[in-house]
């Protein structure tokens, strides 16, 4: 199996071929439901609100689903260097 090289981003480590899949599927999905949504909010039968929040915690759920595939760290500030 190989690893991609992620992208130059503190925290983000290089990954491999199955999380670079699952990911890009979980990308894939995220994008119907949008569309999906997107189409809701040109009928006024639906609450825009409502399908506003609806959007931000499916948008929020996906990109927990993605970083608990990518398992991004934290990462170290400059207050961090001791002197020493």
């Amino acid at each position: 199996m190989s690893t991609h090289t992620g992208l130059p981003v503190a925290g983000y480590k290089p990954q491999s071929e199955d999380n670079v899949f699952l990911v890009n599927k979980n990308k894939q999905m995220e994008e119907s439901i949008l569309r999906m949504l997107d189409l809701f909010a040109t009928d006024d039968a639906f609450d825009k609100r409502w399908l506003a929040v609806g959007r931000t915690h499916i948008e929020q759920g996906f990109m927990a689903l993605n970083r608990a595939i990518f398992r991004p760290t934290r990462v170290s500030l400059p207050e961090d260097q001791t002197d020493g």
